[in-house]
């Protein structure tokens, strides 16, 4: 289990907050609008009304010992802006932050985002290739209980081949791909003989709760 705080509880954020909850996370959401916290107070672990502008509001909040805060303020940039830099500034070890535009992904960067992300953007990829290869993972959303995921590879997996993991057999887990930082290069359905190293991306699909087994290794 890990704990998140979602800042900012529009449609994106309100979904995203409820679903980690749902997944066995502890989540607290904090918005200024009271209406919008009250809502969720009964689909999450916290619910807190307040400006996360105003940095010593947040400082009282325990908020740098979350494994990851999400900044999901889109629609006044000055706010979001402010907000990233608060959690810098408190200490936060991971803020991801959402962007509407490229300029707003920039600033966000740096003043202390690890990493940003565009909602409407990024669906909108995942839709167009959808309906470029219409059977591709088309059946996914329907599979209750699968997922998929990039993963580090934990430290038993170094140095032995896909083989000798034996990951479907002993999880039900497929290797789809494996990203090579070293040579840089995408290696789709490695094969058996294929040596891990630990500075490859594994992306693996199968049942959420071995998913969620091999991360916690």
């Amino acid at each position: 289990m890990k704990q998140f705080a979602v800042i900012g509880v529009g449609n994106f954020g309100k979904y995203l907050a409820v679903s980690l909850y749902k997944k066995g996370h502890e989540v607290l959401i904090i918005d200024k609008v009271p209406h919008l916290v009250n809502a969720l107070r009964d689909q999450v672990s916290q619910a807190i009304i307040a400006d996360a502008t105003d940095r010593k509001a947040m400082e009282s909040l325990g908020l740098k010992d979350m494994d990851t805060v999400v900044v999901c303020i889109g629609s006044v940039l000055g706010n979001s802006i402010l907000t990233t830099l608060n959690m810098k500034d408190i200490g936060v070890k991971n803020i991801l932050a959402k962007a509407i535009t490229e300029d707003h992904g920039r600033i966000l960067l740096k003043v202390g985002a690890n990493e940003i992300f565009f909602p409407e953007k990024d669906l909108a990829f995942t839709i167009a290739e959808r309906l470029h290869n219409p059977n591709m993972l088309d059946y996914m959303p329907f599979m209750e209980g699968y997922g998929i995921i990039e993963l580090a590879p934990p430290k038993s997996f170094i140095g032995k081949t896909l083989r000798e993991l034996d990951l479907i057999n002993r999880f039900g887990i497929q290797v789809i791909a494996i990203k090579e930082i070293i040579p840089e290069r995408m290696n789709m359905i490695p094969k058996a003989q294929f040596v891990i190293k630990d500075s490859d991306i594994m992306i693996l699909m199968g049942p959420e709760k071995a998913l969620d087994l091999l991360r916690s290794e």
